[in-house]
């Protein structure tokens, strides 16, 4: 199910909040469209006292990265439906430099060799270094499921097939939030559903539903 949905009146569902399989996490805002769009059980919270949760993080079933400005009782919330690692990096955005699912993560060139480790440790994925059109802030301007891709419109073709292999899901070049390339920023999503920018035009929901597999 797609719900078209705003956060304080800003359409960049990704950078509040992050999805998987069976977890939400959002911000200390009303919940009902992401339950109802994901249908996971949904955790509110902060990290470092923002609310830039989906840009702090980077997560996939098996467990949640989340940067190492969190305070425990930021995090103990988290703790009763999934396990955390915190991580030290210079590049503390996790969630903008790392796109993930259960299969695969690709990661900014420059993160510090510790987080690649807790990826392949922690989350049990195998980790590719790279960029996406260019942009070394994968995580940003791509959303990765256990079906489906999408990911920034002038990707390469190069990066296009890395990433199928890596992901080992069909890769789909779209736009969100009316003509926005940073896909990362716009939405969340897993398998069930997605909760997207209310900018987002119909064109691009017809895109997303396909690239993301809601139509099999």
């Amino acid at each position: 199910m797609l719900k078209k949905h705003s956060i304080d009146q800003k359409p960049y569902i990704g950078v509040f909040s992050i999805a998987t399989e069976d977890l939400s996490i959002i911000p200390l805002v009303e919940e009902e469209v992401f339950e109802e769009a994901m249908e996971t059980p949904v955790v509110r919270t902060t990290v470092g006292g923002t609310r830039v949760l989906g840009s702090l993080m980077a997560a996939n079933t098996n467990g949640i990265l989340v940067s190492d400005i969190a305070e425990r009782r930021e995090i103990e919330p988290i703790l009763d439906h999934k396990d955390v690692t915190l991580v030290p990096d210079r590049f503390n955005a996790l969630g903008n430099n790392i796109l993930i699912n259960d299969y695969g993560a690709l990661i900014h060139p420059k993160l510090h060799k510790k987080t690649e480790d807790a990826l392949k440790s922690f989350l049990e994925v195998p980790v590719k270094r790279g960029k996406i059109a260019g942009i070394e802030m994968v995580g940003s301007v791509a959303v990765a499921t256990n079906k489906g891709l999408l990911c920034h419109p002038h990707v390469k073709d190069d990066e296009k097939k890395m990433m199928e292999e890596l992901f080992d899901v069909p890769v789909m070049k779209t736009t969100a939030n009316h003509g926005s390339a940073w896909i990362g920023t716009c939405l969340i999503a897993n398998t069930k559903g997605a909760v997207i920018g209310d900018r987002t035009t119909p064109i691009e929901m017809g895109r997303i539903e396909e690239g993301l597999g809601y139509l099999d």
